[in-house]
C-alpha cells in the first residue's frame, strides 16, 4: 500500500510562463477543466488553478497508471474532488487524494486506504487592521482552549502564525471529511507539543484513528496533512469510496503506514511525456523546518475548504 502514500508540492512563483507555454500545458487537461481555469482573471489564479488539476492527474496516472485521457475527476455534492473508477486496484481499495493551494504553493497528497486532507496557508499580514482586530474576525472557529493559545502565544507575529496553523489543521481534517467549514470547527479541538505529535478531539471525544503532520514552507507558508478513518466521511463523499468500515488489525496497517515527505514538482514533471515533454529528476525536501513530523486559505471569503 505505500506506494499510495504521495506528498507533492508545486511553488507556482517559479513558473512564469509564456502564453504559449501556458497553453500547451492546459491543453493537456480534457475541455471542461479548461474552462474551470480560464474563469480566473488574473494570471496568478489561472495559475494556481492549472499546477492544481496538473498534479491530479499526474499523481492519478504515477500510482494508477491510468492514460491522462482516460481519468475522470468528479466532484461531491460539497465540492471535494474524487476519482471517478469502476476497478479497484486492490493494493489501494479506498485510493483518494486531495490538493490545496495558497500564496505560493499548490500540494497534493494521497492516501491507498485512510482519507486524506490537505492545506495550505500563507501567513499574510492584515493591511487595514491590527491583527488581533484580525483574527478576532475568526474567533467563533476555534475551541476556548485554541483561542486562550493563541491569544497568549507572544508577539504579534507569534499571534498570527500560531492563528494560521490552527486553521491549517483544520482545513485538513475538514476536507479529508469531505465536509467543508460547515461541519463545525469551533469543535474541532488540536492538541499539540510544539506543533508535533498532533492530535484532535471533536466535541471533546478524542479521534484515536487519525494522524496530523505540519510542515514549514519557506516565505511564511504551512502545509498540513490529515489521515484519518473513511467512516467519518460525510454521505456523499463516502459514496466514493470503496470500504468505510474496517477491522481494527487492517485499519491499522493505513492509518500506520509511513507518512513519506513532499516531494518538490515542476510543470514539466506533470505533463505526461507522449505530450511531447520530457520529465525532470524529483527533489525532496529535506532542508525544511523540522515541525514537519516524520519526514487554504487566505481567511477571505474567496477561498473554499473543499474546491482547491
Amino acid at each position: 500500500m505505500e506506494k499510495g502514500v504521495r506528498r507533492w508540492l508545486v511553488d507556482t512563483s517559479k513558473w512564469n510562463p509564456a502564453p504559449h507555454d501556458f497553453s500547451s500545458a492546459l491543453s493537456v487537461l480534457p475541455q471542461h477543466e479548461r474552462s474551470s481555469i480560464t474563469r480566473f482573471l488574473r494570471m496568478e489564479d489561472r495559475k494556481r488553478a492549472l499546477v492544481s488539476r496538473l498534479l491530479q492527474y499526474a499523481l492519478i496516472h504515477e500510482v494508477l497508471g491510468i492514460p491522462y485521457n482516460e481519468i475522470v475527476i468528479n466532484r461531491t455534492f460539497e465540492g471535494k474532488p474524487y476519482l471517478e473508477c469502476s476497478h479497484v486496484d486492490a493494493r489501494f481499495p479506498n485510493f483518494n487524494f486531495n490538493v490545496s493551494h495558497d500564496g505560493d504553493y499548490v500540494a497534493i497528497g494521497s492516501e491507498p486506504l485512510c482519507l486524506v486532507g490537505v492545506d495550505v496557508v500563507c501567513c499574510i499580514k492584515p493591511m487595514k487592521e491590527s491583527v488581533p482586530e484580525f483574527i478576532e474576525n475568526f474567533s467563533s472557529y476555534f475551541s476556548s482552549l485554541e483561542w486562550d493559545n493563541i491569544i497568549n502565544t507572544g508577539t504579534s507575529d507569534e499571534i498570527l502564525a500560531d492563528f494560521y496553523r490552527y486553521w491549517c489543521l483544520k482545513e485538513a481534517f475538514v476536507k479529508a471529511v469531505g465536509s467543508g467549514l460547515a461541519y463545525g470547527v469551533d469543535k474541532i479541538e488540536f492538541h499539540h507539543t510544539n506543533w508535533t505529535n498532533i492530535s484532535v478531539k471533536v466535541d471533546g471525544e478524542p479521534l484515536t484513528e487519525w494522524r496530523f503532520w505540519l510542515l514549514e514552507l519557506p516565505e511564511r507558508h504551512w502545509v498540513a496533512v490529515a489521515r484519518g478513518h473513511p467512516r467519518f466521511a460525510t454521505e456523499s463523499y463516502k459514496r466514493t469510496i470503496s470500504k468505510a468500515e474496517f477491522d481494527l488489525e487492517d485499519y491499522d496497517k493505513g492509518l500506520n503506514l509511513p507518512n513519506v515527505a513532499f516531494l518538490t514538482r515542476i510543470i514539466e514533471q506533470l505533463i505526461p511525456v507522449s505530450h511531447g515533454e520530457e520529465r525532470q529528476p524529483e527533489q525532496d525536501l529535506l532542508g525544511l523546518s523540522p515541525s514537519f513530523i516524520e519526514g487554504g486559505l487566505t481567511l477571505s471569503s474567496n477561498k473554499s475548504c473543499v474546491n482547491n
